[in-house]
Parts: C-alpha cells; structure tokens; sequence
C-alpha cells in the first residue's frame, strides 16, 4: 500500500527511451491487499467467537426471561452438570473446595455477580445447594443461566426475546 510512479509515454504509441520520458506519481491506493487481510480477520473472529463461552456442556432449561446486560470484568460462571459434577469456569470442582476456592475469587473481584448454569434435569434442591455455596463463598448476586424462547407464564413461547 503506497504510492508507485507511471511512466507516461508520448503520443502514438511510441515509447520514449532515455531520460526524456515524464515520471508522474500515482494517486491511487492500492486497497485489494487490504480487502483480503480484513476478510481473513472476519473468518477467524466467526470461527473463534462461539469458542469463547463457557465450554461445559450443558441442556439448559429455556424461558422468557431477557438477556442480562453485560459487564467490565469477564463474567464468573459456574456450572453444574446432569451428573452431578460442579464446574468453576470450564474446570470441574470438587463440593468441599468451592467454598474456599470463591472466596479466594471475590477478593480478588470487584463485582459480586456470578452466573450459575444448571442441567434442566437436575433437582432443585441441588441447584438450591449450590446457591447456597456460591453465597457462602461470597457472591450474593447469583444469575441463573438459560435459554431463550421458553414458555412464559401464560404457557405461550416468548416471542424474540
């Protein structure tokens, strides 16, 4: 990308030898270089955003809830599994350590929000357990994770949310 020179040649197709000929510079900016790095840029950004959640498979219950609204720091998640399993983040823990293993977290943090991610086929009592240990560990803000386009309370799908 920058600007190069044009020769210019006399008239009737002849071309000028020597140091006679005109030198001007072009104008133009070459962008097709520019084009192409951009168009590489976006299919990594397609292919690399949905690997940027949170990676613990998960069958999540669906509502009308709408999306909560995004945060400065990265949001704390965790995760609890069909099976059982507890999951800080994308790394399974065990229930004796999540209490100690969040409040060395919330020291660190600044907000007290952290987003519970539950299997729709676990008990409630199970995910109420693990509200608890989240609120002992120091997180009082507790943001239950679903998805979208679930029936509402009339027993209708909401309709784009």
């Amino acid at each position: 990308m920058g600007a190069g020179v044009v020769k210019k040649s006399g008239g009737g197709g002849r071309r000028r030898r020597g140091a006679h000929g005109k030198h001007a510079v072009m104008g133009e900016i070459n962008v097709t270089p520019m084009v192409d790095v951009m168009l590489v840029l976006l299919i990594i950004f397609m292919v690399a955003a949905p690997m940027m959640t949170v990676g613990v498979p998960l069958e999540l219950p669906k509502t009308a809830a709408k999306a909560v609204p995004t945060e400065q720091e990265e949001p704390l998640a965790v995760s609890l599994q069909k099976d059982g399993t507890v999951s800080l983040m994308n790394s399974p823990v065990d229930e004796a350590d999540l209490v100690t293993q969040l409040k060395a977290i919330a020291q660190e943090r600044d907000s007290d929000k952290i987003y519970l991610r539950a299997d729709g086929g676990i008990e409630y009592a199970r995910v109420v357990e693990v509200m608890g240990a989240l609120n002992a560990g120091g997180f009082n803000n507790i943001v239950l994770v679903t998805d979208t386009g679930g029936p509402s309370l009339t027993g209708k799908a909401a309709a784009g949310n």
